[in-house]
């Protein structure tokens, strides 16, 4: 994995788990010493946090971490879920092309050998995961062809944890993450087996359900202290 996905994925961690205080001031040169990178992995980071609305732009320099709660996390992702529930139906609806079909089967096979006779992803393998989950659900939204429905997703993908590409993986819990990673290629397979039979009900609410598993390790861990 890059270093910049590194620091991403790492500084995503950071912002959500609080280590980083929503309202305060963030720069380049100091968290770059903090993380011991350069500051152009940091630098590209701070610009792919502010899209996922994690950090917002200060007037003056630098960025200022934005206060998130798990409510606005739940809704944005509750937002995710309908909108891509609906590209779901209205594929399943119209059927897939053979493109469509043959990228989705691409990605579900490639994305199936990262998990052979494993129990952790190393760097390398979470950014295949990574580049596959993208590819995926690019391609169900883009196919729908509804341009209300992107633009839409486009601007709910600027709330924290709401966009596909807003991957997290805590290292200190890998076993965990990995299969919480597992069980959404799994619902990935449904995803696809419901879009080929064109069933649009069933693709629809597989795939508002799978908008959820972004949180299913912290509902695992409030489930076990209950």
């Amino acid at each position: 994995m890059s270093s910049g996905q590194q620091v991403l994925i790492k500084l995503r961690k950071m912002i959500i788990a609080g280590e980083l205080e929503g309202g305060s001031r963030i720069a380049e040169i100091p968290t770059a010493e903090l993380l011991g990178v350069s500051r152009q992995p940091i630098r590209m980071a701070f610009r792919l946090l502010e899209q996922e609305g994690l950090l917002i732009k200060n007037p003056t320099r630098g960025y200022i971490v934005r206060e998130i709660s798990d409510e606005l996390i739940h809704d944005a992702l509750e937002v995710r879920g309908v909108l891509e529930g609906l590209a779901a139906k209205t594929i399943a609806e119209r059927g897939l092309t053979e493109e469509q079909k043959k990228i989705l089967h691409q990605c579900i096979e490639e994305t199936e050998k990262l998990f052979d006779g494993k129990t952790e992803f190393n760097d390398e393998q979470l950014e295949r995961y990574h580049q596959f989950n993208v590819i995926f659900h690019d391609t169900i939204i883009q196919g729908a062809g509804n341009i209300a429905l992107m633009q839409a997703l486009a601007k709910n993908n600027q709330l924290p944890m709401a966009s596909a590409q807003a991957l997290t993986y805590d290292q200190s819990r890998a076993l965990s993450e990995y299969r919480r990673l597992h069980y959404a290629h799994l619902q990935h397979c449904s995803i696809l087996d419901a879009l080929i039979h064109r069933q649009a009900g069933r693709a629809e609410s597989l795939m508002r359900e799978h908008s959820s598993v972004v949180m299913l390790g912290e509902t695992v861990r409030q489930i076990l202290v209950e």
